[in-house]
């Protein structure tokens, strides 16, 4: 008898349907958020632009509903759930893609010819200079790669030497330059139909 009364008591669109719907719409608009700004630091301003809009039109939905039921606790934890897995996913999403160029600036004791040679045989472009560390004489490297060839790039560095001190830098745009050929699945037609929305490509 308590478990029919329960039952009855228990509103399943106010406590589940309707604050999963708003976590949803939050994780959807939130990670359309992170994407979209990652997309105009790299200068993508055609595909920024679709993604706000899509973006501000799921918001709206979401917080409709939260104006609308200000009295049920559930929609509110559900609205910070979702935004606060919407940047996670988002995040993810980003490191997937690995949009834009980055530049890798390497610093070593070490004869650094070894290491520019096997760059320039992978056709990365190199620019090597003499510097001065606190130790005392240092070669610096410079070369501009992909983002989606830093993780490779970093094996070879390490290959080199393990103690090598490196950092990685987001670029904003690239005029010309020597870069490796594009390999698997970013040489998909799809993806190449995006590369006129790119600044400095």
């Amino acid at each position: 008898m308590l478990t029919h009364v329960l039952a009855a008591d228990f509103d399943a669109f106010r406590w589940l349907i309707l604050p999963g719907a708003i976590f949803a719409a939050r994780v959807v608009d939130v990670t359309l958020g992170t994407i979209r700004v990652i997309f105009i630091s790299r200068g993508m301003k055609y595909l920024a632009p679709i993604l706000a809009f899509c973006e501000i039109m799921i918001w709206l939905l979401a917080i409709g509903q939260i104006m609308t039921n200000l009295k049920n606790p559930a929609c509110y934890v559900a609205y910070a759930g979702g935004f606060a897995l919407g940047n996670f996913v988002g995040i993810c999403i980003v490191e997937k893609l690995s949009l834009g160029m980055a530049l890798i600036r390497i610093i070593t004791q070490h004869d650094a010819q070894p290491l520019v040679d096997r760059l320039q045989a992978d056709h990365y472009g190199v620019t090597s200079l003499d510097g001065r560390g606190v130790r005392g004489p240092v070669k610096v490297i410079f070369t501009i790669v992909p983002r989606r060839e830093v993780s490779r790039v970093v094996e070879i560095i390490r290959s080199f030497n393990p103690n090598a001190f490196y950092t990685v830098g987001d670029v904003n745009s690239v005029a010309s330059g020597q870069f490796p050929p594009r390999r698997f699945w970013h040489d998909a037609p799809f993806l190449r139909a995006f590369r006129p929305f790119r600044k400095g490509k």
